[in-house]
């Protein structure tokens, strides 16, 4: 692959205004902007940037809702080369404290409602960057310290880190992943070979920019093909059901909770869905029933497996095999290859096999900010190591099955805690559970399931314990059943395990 800027996405939104300036490129809470006066702001944008000395290589953290300024500033900071770092704004000051230590950022941008969170971030490092609100750039920005020396001036380049995000992964700890101009390139192309759009599409996003999904599943491909994304700040299923009809949405990303919550509304059954062609599933599989009830609509969907690291596209389930291989994952995507590992041995396994999931091609992550030695780890043997345990059949089919390190062994056992959630998930009282493995004298380690019960619904542990006994072996049977009001999480779907590990030990 060259390196002369050849893939770098910051000629996108400027390219599609030169073709249909009048087109609606966001509807932005119901403020619509142009292609041509969104192409006009991000050149404003990265013209002050470079003004004040910011320049390729420099990093910009941001605190804030889905929004046509944040999206400008992405495309402001792919033309100069500069790497745009999303925070999350569900966290507290002292996570994002954490967190803009790693980044090292030159410049911090927010607005009104989450300015003084992160402000207080900012107050707990000994040199902060500065602060600005998304009204500066027109009012003038603060100056890029150089120290003396000259502000580097080139174009950006395909291995310039363009999207820094920040996962937890299975130990807790935040690691920034580097998505370079390359990468974020490769992985919308790959999502457009199999799920098309065209310049007709009426996207719906509503997922958050702080994830790789925000920008990689369906937005960035949007703009890049010169679609209508509807930007929405959160998610709401009578709100999302209601831009569905009203502005002809023709295709969204969610992931099961947002269809099941939709469903739910007393308005499902009448609302017009007749302008959705696809509705795209990730963050866990869709359950055969809510499966159901969304074709019983006419609706076409297709599910997908991914991870930051991978930008975050690699599995994806064809529409017309949603009912068929229900629960699969589905098949790489182009340009992905993925491999099966022995979790052991490390030997690559041929043909119907169980193991950990490998994967290679151009939208694979540079490494770790700052953290070479999880880079090497992750990044061994030409593979992206994920850490998934799958299941792959003979038609090449997927099932991601657990997490390896999320594994326990009980009574020299292997047990994975989905198959355990699986089971529970299956008694009516039960809205949510996540099940870990924890130390027994007897057993080495046993089940210790945390649920969230439906309300309204009486339940007791000794309940959920039978109901087990009756789906499950003896070795697998939770030891003790925990209700809790919520479960810690992660990201979209996936709960933070190593938070309940810790409070099991409490």
């Amino acid at each position: 692959m060259n390196n002369t800027g050849d893939l770098t996405l910051g000629r996108w939104v400027t390219e599609r205004a030169r073709l249909s300036p009048d087109q609606v490129a966001l509807d932005d809470r119901g403020v619509a902007l142009t292609y041509g006066l969104l192409a006009a702001r991000i050149d404003r944008f990265a013209d002050a940037l470079r003004a004040a000395g910011y320049a390729p290589g420099d990093r910009i953290v941001t605190l804030t809702g889905n929004s046509a300024d944040h999206v400008a500033l992405f495309f402001a900071c792919a033309a100069t080369g500069i790497a745009l770092v999303p925070l999350s704004w569900r966290l507290t000051p002292h996570e994002l404290a954490e967190q803009l230590l790693i980044a090292d950022p030159v410049l911090a941008v927010t607005e009104p409602e989450h300015g003084r969170t992160l402000a207080s971030a900012l107050g707990r490092l000994a040199e902060p960057a500065p602060l600005i609100d998304f009204a500066d750039f027109d009012a003038g920005l603060p100056r890029r310290d150089h120290h003396g020396e000259a502000a580097p001036v080139r174009p950006p380049t395909d291995a310039d880190p363009l999207l820094i995000l920040f996962t937890a992964g299975s130990t807790g700890r935040p690691k920034a992943v580097v998505l370079t101009q390359a990468n974020c390139h490769w992985t919308n192309l790959q999502f457009g070979r199999a799920v098309p759009l065209t310049s007709d599409d009426v996207v719906l996003t509503v997922l958050p920019q702080f994830h790789a999904g925000g920008w990689n599943i369906q937005l960035l491909l949007a703009l890049w093909v010169g679609a209508t994304v509807v930007l929405e700040r959160t998610f709401d299923p009578r709100r999302a059901l209601h831009l569905i009809e009203h502005r002809r949405v023709t295709t969204m990303m969610g992931v099961p909770t947002h269809y099941l919550m939709m469903a739910q509304q007393r308005r499902f059954a009448t609302t017009d869905l007749s302008s959705l062609r696809l509705l795209v599933v990730g963050g866990a599989p869709m359950p055969l029933p809510l499966l159901r009830t969304w074709h019983a609509r006419g609706v076409r969907l297709t599910q997908g497996y991914g991870l930051t690291e991978a930008g975050p596209n690699v599995l994806c389930l064809p529409p017309e095999l949603a009912v068929e291989k229900a629960g699969s994952a589905g098949v790489p995507y182009p340009h992905v290859t993925c491999a099966i590992a022995d979790p052991v041995t490390g030997e690559l396994l041929e043909g119907e096999a169980t193991g950990e999931l490998l994967v290679r091609g151009p939208n694979v992550f540079a490494g770790y900010l700052g953290d070479p030695d999880a880079t090497a780890h992750t990044l061994r043997g030409g593979w992206l190591h994920t850490g998934d345990l799958v299941r792959r059949d003979a038609e090449g089919h997927h099932w991601v099955l657990d997490r390896i390190d999320d594994i326990y062994i009980s009574s020299g056992e292997n047990v994975s805690p989905v198959e355990v959630e699986q089971a529970l998930l299956h008694h009516p009282a039960v809205a949510k559970v996540a099940v870990v493995g924890v130390p027994d004298d007897r057993r080495g380690e046993v089940g210790l399931a945390f649920v969230v019960a439906r309300r309204g619904v009486a339940v007791d542990e000794q309940s959920l314990l039978e109901h087990c006994r009756g789906r499950l072996a003896s070795f697998k049977v939770p030891a003790e059943i925990r209700f809790v009001d919520a479960l810690p999480q992660a990201s979209l779907e996936k709960v933070k395990r190593s938070a309940l590990r810790e409070e099991a030990t409490r």
